[in-house]
């Protein structure tokens, strides 16, 4: 079975900084591969990197049927990008939802209307169809009550539940995770995971970017370590977690799990 993500020899720069060094992994449909690593190691690029968010500056990114090589994304002498290459991305963009850190709802919207913007704005989906199934998934992040509060009356928790209901709204091929829980208290984190947990039960495609090692190794399937714009280390959670080869590995995990 073709694999529902492949990001090949991926390479990005910040001016003299190159962030992300030659990067190439692939996601299995169904799996859910997690993706470690020191701040400032390249994760939330390499993330933004698989929909377009970031632009690379070479390298080759396939989700589902959309395949988009950057090296050949070249904006022109006005900066904008060929109508061809903005209707490549768009595509690669449309089959993937992205949950932030910062929960980026409308503050003026509903947590039901955050969920149907996308559906009915870029989908064209029938508004009324829209509030039923954004309800629905409201009610499988277990926001059900919650559906016509704004985000002011909900808390951080809450609201990145909105994020993760209005992700699936689209219904991607694959879920995009940045640090879900980094931007939350530490007694609203759980209910975050839960839900995560839960669409891995149900089989979803996701990448999760991610500080919180003893989820990954309990949810993943498959995990990368990056350090300095490299994977240092990859495989299953029971060989990088638990039992990782890489001195570098060793010495983050045990920062990590035994900080004192």
């Amino acid at each position: 079975m073709s694999p529902i993500v492949s990001a090949q020899h991926l390479r990005k720069s910040f001016g003299d900084h190159e962030v992300i060094k030659d990067i190439s992994f692939e996601v299995a449909e169904g799996s859910v591969t997690a993706i470690l690593g020191p701040s400032g190691s390249g994760k939330t690029t390499l993330l933004r990197s698989l929909n377009g968010l970031e632009l690379p500056d070479s390298g080759v990114v396939e989700i589902a049927d959309a395949r988009v090589d950057f090296a050949e994304v070249t904006p022109n002498k006005r900066g904008r990008l060929p109508r061809e290459q903005r209707a490549a991305l768009a595509r690669l963009g449309a089959q993937s939802g992205f949950v932030f850190q910062a929960h980026h709802l409308f503050p003026h919207k509903t947590a039901v209307q955050n969920v149907t913007e996308g559906p009915i704005v870029v989908q064209g989906i029938d508004p009324a169809a829209a509030d039923a199934a954004g309800r629905e998934l409201l009610d499988k992040v277990g926001l059900a009550a919650h559906a016509d509060k704004f985000p002011f009356q909900l808390s951080g928790g809450q609201q990145q539940r909105v994020g993760i209901a209005r992700a699936l709204a689209l219904q991607p091929r694959v879920v995009l995770f940045d640090e879900p829980t980094s931007a939350l208290d530490p007694e609203l984190v759980g209910e975050v995971l839960r839900v995560i947990r839960d669409l891995a039960t149900e089989g979803w495609s996701m990448v999760i970017v991610t500080h919180e090692v003893r989820f990954a190794q309990q949810v993943a399937d498959h995990v990368l370590f990056i350090d300095g714009g490299l994977v240092v280390e990859e495989g299953p959670p029971s060989e990088v977690i638990a039992d990782p080869r890489n001195p570098r590995t060793r010495e983050f995990l045990r920062r990590i799990l035994d900080p004192i």
